[in-house]
């Protein structure tokens, strides 16, 4: 048999920005890659919203170019697997027909529903183990119930926007463990729906997807779609996974302990568990991971690299120029403090309001005084991010770094310097969630283990943290910390 007609897997990724492709043979070797774009509606203030029929027509436009392609290749696909922005909620009703536009996970307008849900149900922390964000699906579901009360009366399921895709390839309502955790409807500790949970945003059990762990085969493509697709063995489809448990698969960030930096458009701070651990008053994401009985933490940041990319739109200049102005030699903190809360924040404050500021300007102030303190103010987030996970009990004695912003050598030393542990960088390759969903795609056609298959990428350099300098970023650090408290309430008033 030949290697294009060896056993193939696909890994489909539902991002915001666009639909990726990421096709494997068997030996794990990406085959072909392809990527249809997606746009972002905002049609309130602090609203995000997407038509799930264009992720429908994305991920065919996908599979159709790599098809084009490599036919072979894709008509020897024998598993598939998702990966997908997280919280998404998209509304259904009896027939399958989609409601209204699907509320995305950056979509602050339910902040209100979020102090509902809690005096509604006293024990949702302790349930979910996560503090109710405006971006998660519960508090969606409650804007929805007071604001467009027809819509809300007719929704028969609720589903994510992999699980979306999902259903348009295979007919079933299915998801995965990883991303249902973030609906806030999940007792994300026994791994399964929460009747009080649901209950207290008016919903019920039969309007959720059956779960499964992301390794677990949920149904197969309809004769219909493998048809359109080329795809003739109608290829098992994984539960899959949200995309940052599916990154972690990718990197192979599995096994307790393991965790990776992720500096993209928002930032994640990632740790594998062998059981459960919550710190939801720090905001930290307590979720269960997309391999069996293994969970995750993550602190997340809205703004990483979309502070800088902000940055380079006021100075128009780009990003990475920006970054390479400052030099190769890391000297010290920037005098200048940014608070990179341009989109509000989660960890740890879970403040959908709170907002991003510069102090310490002066006449002297430049460019490369900005972008170094935008650089200094994302490292200084995940040191937050951090704090609140070694607070869970949590021990991180290294990270692999992953996304754009992994490019800038000067920015991971600083984040090395501020959080104190060594970051390791990957051999070049693709590590995303399309890459780790393909993997769970070919654990659910070959029964492989987890273990065996997401194993981590070889290293070939690390940034250890700058021994000269940990002490003048630790005193900026806790100048740092007192920037939020002193301005929090100036957003509400």
């Amino acid at each position: 048999m030949s290697p294009l007609t060896a056993p193939m897997h696909l890994g489909l990724d539902i991002g915001t920005s666009s639909v990726k492709g990421v096709l494997i043979d068997s030996s794990q070797q990406i085959v072909l890659t392809a990527t249809a774009p997606l746009t972002v509606s905002r049609p309130g203030p602090g609203w995000s919203e997407q038509a799930p029929d264009h992720w429908w027509k994305a991920a065919n436009r996908v599979v159709k170019e790599l098809a084009q392609k490599k036919p072979k290749a894709v008509a020897a696909v024998a598993g598939i697997g998702l990966s997908g922005q997280q919280h998404g909620a998209t509304l259904l009703d009896r027939a399958g027909n989609v409601l209204r536009p699907a509320i995305l996970w950056n979509d602050a307008r339910s902040f209100a529903e979020c102090r509902e849900l809690e005096t509604r149900e006293p024990k949702a922390r302790a349930i979910a183990g996560n503090i109710p964000l405006a971006g998660f699906t519960a508090p969606k579901l409650l804007w929805v119930r007071k604001h467009e009360p027809e819509i809300f009366a007719r929704v028969a399921k609720v589903l994510l926007p992999k699980d979306y895709v999902r259903f348009r390839m295979t007919g079933d309502y299915a998801s995965d463990l990883s991303d249902s955790a973030g609906t806030f409807w999940l007792d994300v500790g026994r791994r399964a729906w929460s009747d009080r949970l649901l209950a207290a945003s008016d919903m019920r059990t039969d309007q959720m997807p059956s779960l499964y762990e992301g390794t677990e085969p949920t149904g197969r493509l309809t004769p219909g779609v493998a048809k359109s697709w080329g795809m003739p063995l109608r290829p098992v489809v994984a539960g899959g996974g949200g995309d940052n448990a599916a990154s972690a698969c990718g990197i192979g960030a599995v096994t307790p302990g393991s965790a990776f930096i992720s500096i993209g458009t928002s930032g994640v701070l990632f740790v594998s568990n062998d059981r459960f651990r919550p710190n939801a008053e720090r905001a930290v994401h307590a979720f269960c991971h997309a391999v069996p009985e293994t969970w995750h933490q993550m602190g997340v940041i809205l703004s990483a690299a979309a502070s800088l990319e902000w940055l380079a739109g006021l100075l128009k200049t780009p990003a990475p120029k920006l970054a390479a102005g400052l030099g190769a030699r890391l000297t010290g903190p920037s005098p200048t403090l940014f608070l990179p809360y341009l989109s509000g924040e989660r960890t740890p404050v879970a403040d959908a309001q709170a907002r991003g500021m510069f102090t310490g300007l002066g006449h002297e102030t430049g460019p490369k005084h900005l972008t170094h303190a935008v650089l200094d103010g994302v490292a200084f987030a995940f040191r937050d991010c951090l704090e609140a996970l070694e607070a869970a009990g949590t021990v991180v004695s290294r990270v692999t770094a992953v996304g754009g912003g992994s490019g800038s050598k000067l920015w991971l030393e600083i984040i090395a310097t501020v959080l104190g542990i060594p970051i390791d960088l990957p051999a070049a390759g693709d590590f995303g969630g399309a890459f780790g969903a393909a993997r769970l795609g070919l654990i659910a056609a070959t029964g492989m283990s987890f273990r065996e298959v997401c194993t981590p990428p070889r290293i070939v350099r690390t940034i250890d943290p700058n021994p000269r300098l940990g002490e003048a970023y630790e005193a900026q650090y806790r100048r740092y910390t007192k920037l939020y408290p002193a301005i929090k309430e100036i957003h509400r008033s």
